[in-house]
């Protein structure tokens, strides 16, 4: 009988626009997290609210990016907000075929014109446990992400038991690749494209990868195979590619 296999995917969306925003891409995302069709979608730079682009774009969506994303595919949906100005705000998103059984938005700040924040979600999945999912966005400074990912590991220590299914993923802006080495050591994560080379897959810009910004971490899971998202039609939507793994529970 073939294993279950959860697929997830974790994109950086740019707040919905092209490189440089140029263009708002926000329905061309929509089509094609819908052609993936993953289980659960982590998502950063989600737009919450932007009163002027509700004022100056036509097609901009009347709801928040995440529920315009979600509709119909993915009926369970939480939101972390995280940068909030006059005109709106934007953060992190998790989108779950499954329940979403509760969800926090942890606040991990350490620069305060650079708001970061954690969004956890628990997931009732089919087969086995609930798991533990988190959606990242880290800092673009070194030590604040170091900061940042020392704070992931003390609140999940505190909010996960240390054998539960777990899946970090996003934005880790970790240029050096240490974000590894913390999180196998105190939550005993595995990095999903680090088999194929021993590193994690190049991810920016999304045209032409370079750089190793965005992760894939698990916990409780085999990986049976990764995508890496890139090159036309990915990198008109975002400066970031999207990343994707096939898990299957560990030990089934």
């Amino acid at each position: 009988m073939p294993k279950p296999v959860l697929h997830v995917t974790t994109f950086n969306i740019h707040k919905g626009f092209s490189q440089f925003n140029r263009r708002m891409m926000v329905h061309e995302l929509r089509e094609r997290l819908r052609h993936l069709n993953p289980d659960i979608v982590f998502l950063q730079e989600v737009q919450g609210l932007h009163l002027g682009h509700v004022e100056k774009i036509d097609d901009w969506p009347d709801e928040p990016q995440y529920e315009f994303l979600a509709e119909d595919i993915w009926p369970a949906t939480a939101y972390g907000r995280n940068m909030i100005y006059d005109h709106g705000h934007h953060g992190n998103a998790i989108l779950s075929r499954f329940p979403i059984l509760n969800s926090h938005n942890q606040d991990v700040t350490h620069l305060q014109f650079e708001k970061r924040g954690l969004l956890h979600c628990r997931i009732d999945l089919p087969h086995g446990p609930a798991v533990h999912c988190v959606c990242v966005h880290l800092s673009l400074f070194g030590y604040s992400r170091r900061k940042q990912m020392a704070a992931l590991a003390d609140y999940l220590e505190q909010s996960a038991e240390p054998a539960a299914p777990l899946i970090i993923a996003g934005d880790f802006n970790d240029w050096s690749n240490r974000a590894a080495r913390h999180l196998a050591l105190r939550l005993g994560l595995s990095e999903a494209f680090t088999p194929h080379d021993g590193r994690p897959a190049r991810s920016f810009p999304a045209a032409l990868p370079m750089f190793r910004l965005d992760r894939i971490y698990v916990r409780g899971f085999d990986v049976q195979r990764t995508e890496l998202h890139y090159a036309p039609p990915w990198s008109a939507i975002s400066d970031h590619a999207a990343l994707s793994a096939h898990l299957t529970r560990h030990g089934n």
